[in-house]
């Protein structure tokens, strides 16, 4: 399994990336936007992904938890979080 793969099941949107598998309840979900920091803001957030090598980054924040998603190629990652999801991706935040 090479990169991470996200898809809506449900009212879940599931992400996963190698061994591991990360739920979230989609209505859960505040806001999805673009990150041009190298880790993100949040100290807390969860990471998924390989920070190196990467130049993009999409965070997804919660009601209690941020997600980091590091990627290679954010706009099919973002394309489908708006049809999964139903909320704009913001450009930055």
């Amino acid at each position: 399994m090479i990169g991470i793969q996200v898809k809506k099941v449900e009212d879940q949107l599931i992400i996963r990336w190698q061994l591991s598998k990360t739920i979230i309840p989609i209505a859960d979900i505040t806001e999805i936007y673009l990150d041009d920091t190298y880790a993100g803001t949040d100290p807390a957030a969860v990471r998924i992904g390989l920070p190196s090598g990467t130049s993009e980054r999409i965070v997804i924040r919660t009601h209690k938890q941020s997600y980091v998603l590091f990627l290679f190629d954010s706009t099919k990652m973002m394309n489908r979080l708006q049809d999964d999801v139903g909320l704009k991706v913001k450009a930055s935040r």
